[in-house]
């Protein structure tokens, strides 16, 4: 009987072992969407990366809503504290850069290839 009742129970995803990284960096890429505009740095579109990212990982809906969740709650941590760019937000600009650039190495060297 219990056997029976596990096997028509919900099927739950298990996510990759990559998900906590590609969280973290759809955080940051939220981050620098709204960083990078304010200090007048870089051309890239963090939110059409990010896009591109997700479609290339093409996750369940539950794990492209955490992703998304991510992304648009890195907007608003710096939206809430970040009016104009200063000095702090400079270095968090460049602290960020540097920390998505080592995740994605990461998630690509471990998880890709």
């Amino acid at each position: 009987m219990l056997l029976l009742l596990t096997l028509t129970g919900p099927v739950l995803a298990i996510d990759p072992p990559y998900q906590r990284q590609m969280e973290r960096l759809a955080e940051i890429m939220g981050s620098l969407y709204f960083l990078q505009p304010l200090c007048a740095s870089g051309n890239e579109d963090w939110r059409a990366e990010m896009a591109e990212l997700i479609a290339l990982d093409e996750p369940d809906e539950d794990r492209r809503q955490r992703l998304a969740g991510a992304f648009n709650g890195g907007y608003t941590a710096f939206s809430r504290f970040h009016k104009q760019c200063t000095p702090a937000s400079r270095e968090a600009l460049t602290r960020l850069l540097q920390e998505a650039q080592r995740l994605a190495r990461e998630i690509r060297t471990r998880f890709a290839e």
